[in-house]
Formats: structure tokens, sequence, C-alpha cells
């Protein structure tokens, strides 16, 4: 007589799956363009080498500003990840060639993304590209392009390890991504992402103004303390 072998337990291994998942999801919130103070100061935060990665050329600050100011909001995407001072650490731009769907044909989108010197390390740039791929398949985007310098391995990397075709011209490289149609796990995992980093930012801009509340506070009482220290010596 056989035994039945028992059921394999899915408990610890799913729940493992879900606090690994957790422990890697990042905030993405998405950009607008009362953001453009803090994009600026992002990209002008970057360091000459970074520059030159992130735009293919050495930007200086009138450039940069003039970049900035030229991103069509209305358009394009833009995505971006605080830290908890609430300060612009990486970002994304997602610049569609045309308006998605344009005559009933899918668009393209360049992808361009910088991460500052302090968050450098953290899979930020992979997180947001995920982000944006996410974000175009449910616009009927179906291909992704990057340009990049070749040797801006890091960016060459994420694309590679996406499935990009990515095609070297010397100094320069350009990839291609074919996206697939979007689907209601993307539209749902896009609509949760959205909320969940908006009550993340939210959370953080409470958690600031408390410990600004608190540093003013602070301020007082030692002005207090030291204007009756002065009263009492004379």
């Amino acid at each position: 007589m056989n035994t039945p072998s028992p059921a394999p337990s899915s408990g610890p291994s799913t729940g493992s799956a879900v606090l690994s998942a957790l422990f890697r999801w990042v905030p993405i919130r998405s950009l607008a363009a009362r953001h453009r103070p803090r994009i600026e100061a992002h990209l002008k935060s970057l360091g000459t080498h970074d520059r030159y990665l992130r735009f293919g050329y050495p930007a200086s600050d009138a450039q940069i500003t003039n970049y900035v100011a030229g991103i069509d909001f209305e358009r394009d995407e833009v995505f971006g990840i605080f830290n908890r001072r609430l300060e612009l650490i990486a970002m994304a731009h997602l610049a569609y060639e045309r308006p998605p769907q344009v005559d009933g044909r899918p668009a393209m989108a360049e992808f361009g993304v910088s991460v500052s010197q302090s968050a450098r390390g953290r899979g930020y740039g992979g997180r947001l590209f995920d982000h944006a791929v996410m974000h175009a398949r449910n616009r009927g985007i179906d291909r992704l392009f990057i340009h990049a310098l070749s040797e801006n391995l890091v960016m060459l990397r994420i694309a590679r390890s996406a499935g990009a075709t990515v095609e070297r011209d010397g100094g320069e490289s350009q990839a291609w991504l074919r996206l697939p149609p979007d689907t209601l796990a993307t539209q749902l995992g896009e609509m949760v992402e959205t909320h969940a980093a908006e009550m993340n930012y939210q959370i953080k801009r409470n958690v600031r103004a408390i410990e600004d509340l608190l540093d003013t506070v602070g301020q007082v009482r030692g002005q207090i303390s030291s204007r009756r220290g002065r009263a009492a010596s004379e």
C-alpha cells in the first residue's frame, strides 16, 4: 500500500518571498512640473563624470537648467526616489518619441537615469528601470530605447539584464528593448506602487515636520536658558 506523500508546504517559502519583496521595494514617486527645482538640484549635484555619463557630455549648470526647463510633463514621465530628508537622490526620465498610440501605432520611449553619489550601490537605477518598463507597457509602448556611452557599464548591464539588444558604435551604444503588452498584473502593480510611494512620501514629510518642530523647540529652549544665565550673572 502506497502512502501518499505529504503535499509540499508553501508557507515558509511564500513568506520568505513576500518578505524579500518587501525589503527590495523602493518607493518611486511620479514627479510633476512643480518638482523642477528638486530635479535641477539633483542633476546639478552630480559630478562632472556623472553628468558626462548621464547626458553624453559634461553638462554645465546652465545646460542642466535648460534641460530641466524643457521637460514636457504633459507628454513624458519622470520618476524619483526621495530620502528621509525629502531630497531627490535618484530620478528617471521616460521621454516619449510621440504621444502614446498616435494613429493607432505603438510609440517608442527613451529612458535616462541618474543616481546621486551618496545613493550608489543600492540598485536604484535598476528599480527605476523596472518601474519605467511597467509604466511604459501600461501605456501601450512597445519599445524602450536607451542611448548611452559605451563606458556606462552600469546602464548597459541593466539593459542587457532586461533582455535588450545592445549595439555598440565606438564610444556610444544603443539598446533596444521590446516590451510585451500590459497585463492585469502590470496595471494593478503600478496602481499599488503609486499609492504606496505616495503614502511613504507623506510619512517622510510628516516626520520631517516633527523633526523641524523639535529642532525649533530645542533652539528656543537654548535661547531661554542662555538669557536666564546672563540675567543671573548680572
